[in-house]
């Protein structure tokens, strides 16, 4: 019997931008039915990593998976699977926020899904403004609501709690939490080591382009913490990726 195929797979991968070395032989997985964040300082690869199996950038060896497809040459069916919430938004900034959700669930054919979304990331108290007027934690609410309109197989989330005041960062876990249980694989990078303790099933602690970790919580806290073993992981190594 064939093992079952992960949502997404990194196996291998490396990239340079020009001579600087951004990934180098990366490789992790992410099972379906599980939030799985990814920590690392800045310039680690955790961008860029995601950027590929999101299909917005092309690894220069190696192989992404994801859903069994190479990101990078999907087609709009596997796109409609996917969800992405990216780091800087992604968002048209003169729009309202519920005019552009109405849109994405006209295409998702999501239109059920809108209102309860909206409510639950509290989108209504700033309907009025448009995008580029919204604070930080208002556009990551938005962000947000794009990525999931669609209830995708596979979320990928670029610190979805950056900017949030700790009512709406409660709300955004939760949130996540509730994507999971339904089945969905969900990726999310953060620099929060309160956000990975209280949502992964799995971590994975990147440094320089590699991977320096990777397990449950407990497997790679060990008796230390997360905290501690991360900067036992990557110290000396900031600085040495690009993103």
């Amino acid at each position: 019997m064939s093992a079952p195929v992960l949502p997404v797979f990194v196996d291998g991968v490396t990239h340079h931008y020009g001579s600087k070395l951004a990934l180098d032989n990366m490789s992790w997985s992410a099972p379906q039915g599980a939030i799985t964040c990814v920590l690392g300082p800045n310039g680690a690869g955790k961008t860029t990593i995601m950027e590929m199996a999101e299909g917005l950038r092309r690894p220069e060896s190696g192989t992404i998976r994801v859903l069994d497809t190479d990101p990078w040459s999907a087609n709009a069916a596997h796109r409609r699977r996917v969800g992405v919430m990216l780091q800087d938004g992604g968002l048209p900034a003169s729009v309202k926020p519920l005019r552009l959700l109405e849109h994405f669930a006209t295409l998702y054919d999501a239109k059920d899904e809108f209102p309860a979304l909206v409510e639950q990331l509290g989108i209504n108290d700033f309907r009025q403004t448009s995008v580029r007027r919204l604070s930080g934690g208002q556009r990551q609410r938005v962000a947000m609501a794009a990525a999931l309109i669609g209830k995708p197989d596979v979320v990928f989330l670029d610190e979805p709690s950056a900017g949030l005041d700790p009512h709406a960062r409660l709300d955004v876990w939760e949130l996540i939490r509730q994507t999971r249980d339904r089945g969905a694989c969900v990726v999310v990078t953060t620099h929060s080591f309160d956000e990975a303790d209280r949502l992964a099933d799995q971590v994975i602690i990147v440094a320089a382009g590699s991977v320096a970790a990777r397990g449950t919580i407990a497997e790679v806290s060990g008796s230390g913490g997360l905290e501690k073993t991360y900067f036992a992981l990557t110290r000396g190594t900031r600085g040495l990726g690009l993103a």
